[in-house]
């Protein structure tokens, strides 16, 4: 089904954290992997973050990377964990996605690489950013506490 994940960034340059398949096989179920390292989608509704309201930091599940802010997160009622905007620009990479015949834009965490999700935009949901990253809940993990 998706793509296997580069081990390289767009541009060619290698990913701050940058790990065999064997490594990732031992850091990550396969659930996680199929996802992560693989491009695939969890079902919608279904994942653990989908309509948390709690405090904190979103991080990639793969690498530990601060990803979202609960403060961008917002009910988009998508089926899966949608943010406005990303913790820092630099956090995560944009790359355009043409498969299953339609052009999108996918997510991917700066720091390895992996799928996290795609971003939309134009949607006109009632957010400062006009977009919405739509993030699977299994490519995160939620440190809870006050954001600063």
């Amino acid at each position: 089904m998706g793509h296997h994940v580069s081990s390289t960034r767009p541009d060619g340059s290698p990913y701050a954290v940058s790990l065999s398949e064997e490594q990732w096989a031992e850091r990550l179920s396969a659930e996680e992997r199929k996802v992560l390292r693989e491009g695939g989608t969890e079902r919608p509704f279904v994942g653990e973050f989908t309509d948390t309201k709690d405090v904190g930091v979103y991080s990639c599940r793969a690498c530990d990377a601060e990803l979202f802010r609960s403060e961008t997160k917002f009910d988009s009622h998508c089926g899966w964990p949608s943010f406005f905007s990303p913790l820092a620009g630099d956090s995560i990479i944009e790359i355009q996605d043409r498969s299953l015949g339609m052009t999108r834009t996918e997510v991917r965490c700066a720091a390895c690489g992996s799928h996290l999700g795609h971003v939309f935009e134009g949607e006109g949901y009632g957010t400062p950013t006009d977009l919405r990253y739509c993030i699977n809940s299994i490519s995160l993990k939620m440190t809870p506490g006050a954001s600063a």
